[in-house]
């Protein structure tokens, strides 16, 4: 078998084993299969090019993984719930939250229309835009600043994915941008002190906010999760836009 292969190989069984697992969680996420096209996403994105090099051999497996600067590409699990929970449409503009390597990045953009990305690691954020732009992803932005004033210049959003845990309130900027009838999946920090990776101690719950037509919100607890924290600027000067070698 040729490496191409085995990697698909192992992507497959990785896609089978999410299944199992949004199975065995179905009183959790109030269902037991996933859409489908997140699924096709799934089956689709490399994860092993999101991954060090020393990371490769794992890169299938169904777990965090560090990608450095105290960060980490989230488990493929996790990934494929909060992907489906947002309810991406195929003209949907969603709005991301940390970028890290640019994994949930991609599964966002086999999904929906626009994908703009907010990543404070300038180091991450212009990885990311590389990685993006050699596998051929045409339809994302990516910014390095603060993720916690989300990007207003393309906003309202029609689902918003954070991919780390707000320290007990999700930023109001965040509210602010969706969309009515939007979607907003962030995982939130109750625990005493900020939690840092390997994860101790820790008290998240990963809500579903949905935004009616009158602006009234709507709050969902899915399941307790375990994120590295959003980490959340103190300037208050403009955004770096990192996005050129992955516009569209």
């Amino acid at each position: 078998m040729n490496e191409a292969d085995d990697m698909l190989a192992r992507r497959q069984a990785m896609v089978a084993e999410i299944e199992r697992e949004v199975a065995q969680t179905r009183k959790w996420l109030g269902k037991d299969r996933l859409d489908p096209r997140v699924v096709a996403a799934l089956a689709k994105v490399p994860r092993h090019r999101f991954v060090p090099p020393t990371m490769v051999d794992v890169a299938y497996e169904n777990r965090p993984q560090p990608i450095g600067h105290g960060q980490t590409i989230s488990q493929p699990y996790m990934v494929a719930v909060m992907s489906d929970l947002a309810q991406i449409g195929p003209e949907d503009t969603v709005l991301e939250i940390g970028t890290g390597c640019g994994y949930q990045t991609a599964i966002l953009a086999e999904l929906a229309a626009r994908v703009y990305s907010v990543e404070i690691v300038p180091e991450l954020a212009r990885a990311a835009m590389r990685r993006l732009a050699e596998l051929g992803y045409a339809n994302i932005q990516i910014r390095i600043g603060d993720g916690a004033r989300g990007w207003p210049e393309h906003a309202p959003y029609d689902a918003i994915v954070v991919t780390a845990a707000a320290w007990h309130r999700v930023p109001p900027a965040l509210i602010e941008q969706l969309a009515p009838g939007g979607r907003l999946v962030v995982p939130v920090d109750h625990s005493k002190d900020p939690a840092r990776y390997p994860f101790f101690d820790q008290e998240q719950e990963l809500m579903l906010i949905t935004k009616d037509a009158d602006g009234r919100l709507h709050e969902r607890s899915i399941m307790p999760v375990a994120f590295v924290p959003l980490v959340e600027g103190d300037g208050e000067g403009e955004a770096e836009d990192s996005s050129e070698g992955a516009r569209g």
